[in-house]
């Protein structure tokens, strides 16, 4: 009887229980050179730290053709102990990075 109120307990408590990692605030950006626009359709994406494996890493800034006309790239920004991925924004609903944009270069 005991072991089944322990588990039913320990059932419900993790159901309320959240789980995240904290690393904390992000490094200052890093300076870099932005090269010459590949062509007229490119806008330019600053560089960002961004969360991997309980640390922050660089990406550098990039030239990129929105997903949409009218689409702009909404900075990643952290705020209260949280992080905001950065994503394409505009007149659609919005695009979030792919890791091809973190890992296909």
């Amino acid at each position: 009887m005991l072991a089944s109120l322990v588990i039913g307990f320990s059932g419900a408590a993790s159901a309320q229980v959240s789980i995240g990692v904290r690393i904390g605030e992000p490094p200052p950006p890093r300076a870099y050179r932005v090269p010459a626009r590949p062509g007229p359709d490119y806008v330019w994406v600053e560089g960002y730290q961004y969360p991997v494996a309980g640390k922050y890493r660089w990406h550098d800034g990039y030239w990129a053709r929105p997903p949409y006309k009218g689409a702009y790239w909404a900075t990643p920004y952290y705020y209260d102990n949280h992080y905001y991925a950065g994503h394409w924004e505009g007149n659609r609903k919005h695009a979030k990075y792919s890791d091809r944009e973190h890992n296909g270069r």
